[in-house]
């Protein structure tokens, strides 16, 4: 497994699991609290990007 692959698994299997998630916009936040949430456990830096979708 790729260090990506290996966090997106960490990341569900410790952040994600058991929750239920009405729509889209709910999962996208919870990934990102996750996402930060494991930074911050890691002492490391996050960075969120937008990027242009039309």
């Amino acid at each position: 497994m790729n260090l990506i692959a290996t966090e997106w698994h960490q990341l569900k299997t410790h952040e994600l699991a058991g929750q239920i998630f009405p729509d889209e916009d709910d999962l996208a936040i919870a990934v990102k609290q996750g996402i930060e949430a494991r930074a911050q456990k890691g002492g490391y830096e996050t960075h969120c990007f937008k990027f242009n979708s039309a």
